[in-house]
């Protein structure tokens, strides 16, 4: 699969495809003899993993980590306090967006109470 079928099937432009496998955020992405790159199904399940994980918030360097890590089959317990650490972050945050979601809703519905139009 091309780099642009990629794209759209994944959602990520192109550019920012090429960038993630650039800083190794994805592992090496399989190439053609003529040099152009040639997505499988393990390199596109990395860019689903990496893109939910980037929309959650995750770090760029910690995913570095983590990938690095997988690609070396490297230390297990590591990966797993990675995703540990990541997690307790979104948690804190949904927390916060929770917070927000809820001021946000009691503000509705204070405008509500006077029929603005």
């Amino acid at each position: 699969m091309t780099i642009s079928e990629a794209s759209e099937q994944c959602g990520l432009s192109a550019d920012t495809i090429r960038y993630y496998e650039r800083i190794g955020l994805i592992p090496h992405v399989p190439r053609k003899k003529n040099g152009i790159r040639d997505f499988d199904e393990i390199s596109l399940k990395w860019l689903g993993f990496v893109k939910c994980m980037r929309n959650a918030g995750v770090q760029i360097e910690a995913l570095i980590e983590y990938v690095t890590l997988m690609r070396n089959d490297d230390n297990p317990e590591r990966r797993k306090q990675i995703l540990i650490e990541q997690r307790a972050k979104l948690v804190d945050k949904m927390k916060h967006l929770q917070t927000t979601l809820d001021l946000l809703d009691y503000k509705i519905e204070t405008y509500a109470k006077y029929k603005i139009k």
